[in-house]
């Protein structure tokens, strides 16, 4: 008599992913990894709407004569703007990646707050209907900056919903910071003292102290504009004894701060990209930690060099140009570290690695034209031109983004379990690269022209480089939508991905599972050495074809 056995099963490990299914498990998760899924569904899908209004700009500007009026096409970069700034940038590297790794990065099993957590998520999504609203029913006119009084006293679009949606989803910034601020004080793991904490996560604790401390000003700003709209409240409007001055003075207070809040978690990214494909401790570790502390205070003390033009007194103008100066300072400091870091180290060329060669790249170039909108002399005549845009979005576009990119690639195994196609990830980095340069360096080029900003008609002497910047726009929306295919099709069927592909430190790769169980560690993790101690380490990295 012979006994059969059965065949032995090998079963899947439970992580966050499969630990419970149903769409209750997600749209009531506490799990910080699963509310950060949340966020990078949402914030995707405000991505590509944004992305589409600036699809229909460039097409407008092909011709000199355009094919939209002036008021549609007043329309559609107030609401690119808004969009793109409220809903995608500030909150994309906090919101996706922060909420997924900061816990995990410093030996945590959940954010401080998790439930606050979770309705910070729900403050985004409603702040973001409230401005899809006003997107359906005919759209906002005014400008991203909303300025008063054309805003608050004149415009006959949708400004109140508009801005009830910028005020709203300002909540889930203050709530996020927050909860980024007592997760890094209250819940490191042992052995983690601040000089042994991943840049990452100074990087994102700057930011917070930012999301704090500045985010409540452009909501008050926001409550103001409605009361001046709603009541005909004497605040920006002259013609009632407002001052339109102090509106701008407020929303960048809190506007250029916000170019910290995105650009300096892109800065976190990049630091542990560059470690890692040079298999180095990052150069000058302390004083890259507090150029993010020394970035978010300065950041506070610039927003008067938007007001150059505005009949601000030319002293506080002076001032206000030494310290956009000085601010670039701390910035520098993490530029020039990073390529020391890279100097003589073993680096290697993997998709997030060229993402952080972009960056870098393309950040500097963002960040030295912004020393030229430093300099009062300059600035008088490229203000409101097509320079600036192209400096925004250097900085915005060519910095954030590109450090997005290039931190959705480094820890995609991390966060899905699978592995991406590489040749197709490095063809998608070369497009964005070239794309955007294609897009946005010929308008430089139109700014100092003197080509103005948000006409819809221009002169014909400037087509050739705006048929030259919507070619490059067709080029960076490939090279933008080729990872939503190859990502997607890899969650599902790529090859499965080992704990740690890229060797790289940190708590999140060496001592959590890949994908992570729902509370990261096993094990309560003890730190017994500093970041990126990759001493002896000088391996090639493989990751799947």
């Amino acid at each position: 008599m012979s006994t059969i056995l059965p065949f032995a099963q090998t079963e899947t490990p439970t992580n966050y992913l499969n630990a419970d299914y149903g769409w209750k498990s997600w749209l009531f998760a506490t799990d910080h990894k699963r509310i950060a899924l949340l966020y990078l569904f949402s914030i995707t899908a405000f991505f590509f709407v944004g992305g589409a209004f600036a699809v229909a700009m460039r097409i407008n500007l092909l011709t000199p004569e355009g094919i939209f009026t002036h008021d549609t096409y007043n329309k559609l970069f107030t609401m690119h703007g808004i969009i793109m700034v409220f809903f995608f940038l500030l909150p994309s590297i906090p919101a996706t990646l922060g909420n997924f790794l900061v816990p995990m990065m410093i030996g945590a099993r959940d954010l401080a707050f998790p439930r606050i957590n979770l309705l910070s998520w729900y403050i985004y999504i409603v702040g973001g209907i409230f401005t899809l609203i006003a997107v359906v029913q005919g759209g906002v006119d005014t400008g991203w900056t909303f300025y008063a009084p054309f805003s608050s006293s004149y415009s006959s679009t949708h400004v109140i919903l508009a801005a009830m949606g910028v005020f709203i989803s300002g909540f889930s910034s203050i709530l996020t910071g927050l909860n980024f601020i007592v997760t890094i004080h209250t819940m490191r793991a042992p052995g983690m003292t601040w000089n042994r904490l991943p840049l990452f996560i100074w990087g994102h604790y700057a930011t917070s102290l930012i999301q704090v401390l500045g985010t409540p000003v452009v909501a008050i700003t926001m409550v103001l504009l409605g009361l001046e709209r709603l009541l005909h409240a004497g605040i920006f409007d002259p013609t009632v004894g407002g001052d339109p001055v102090l509106f701008q003075h407020l929303f960048w207070f809190y506007s250029h701060p916000a170019v910290y809040i995105m650009i300096l978690p892109g800065m976190a990214v990049i630091n542990e990209i560059v470690a890692c494909f040079s298999r180095k401790a990052i150069f000058g570790y302390n004083f890259v930690a507090y150029s993010s502390i020394a970035i978010a205070v300065f950041s506070f003390l610039v927003w008067g060099h938007h007001l150059f033009v505005s009949g601000q007194s030319m002293y506080a103008s002076m001032v206000f140009s030494f310290f956009s100066f000085l601010v670039a300072i701390p910035s520098a400091i993490k530029v020039f570290n990073w390529t020391a870091t890279m100097y003589k180290g073993s680096v290697s060329f993997e998709t997030p690695m060229l993402y952080a060669f972009g960056f870098i790249g393309l950040f500097t170039m963002g960040g030295l034209t912004g020393l030229f909108l430093a300099t009062m002399a300059i600035d008088v005549h490229v203000t409101d031109t097509y320079f600036v845009i192209a400096h925004f979005h250097y900085v915005m576009v060519g910095g954030m983004v590109m450090a997005y990119m290039g931190g959705i690639h480094f820890w995609f195994p991390k966060i899905s379990g699978r592995l991406y196609p590489e040749g197709w990830a490095k063809f998608a980095a070369l497009l964005v690269f070239v794309g955007f340069n294609l897009t946005f360096f010929p308008q430089f080029i139109l700014g100092y022209q003197g080509m103005p900003r948000r006409y819809a008609h221009y002169a014909p002497e400037f087509q050739v480089l705006n048929v030259m910047s919507s070619a490059g726009a067709s080029i960076l929306a490939v090279g933008y939508l080729i990872p939503m295919i190859y990502l997607a099709w890899a969650w599902r069927y790529g090859p499965k991905s080992p704990q740690n592909p890229w060797n790289a430190k940190g708590l999140e790769w060496e001592q959590s599972a890949t994908p992570p169980p729902t509370f990261n560690f096993d094990h309560q993790p003890v730190v017994t050495e500093p970041a990126y101690n990759y001493s002896g380490q000088e391996q090639e990295v493989e990751i799947g074809e």
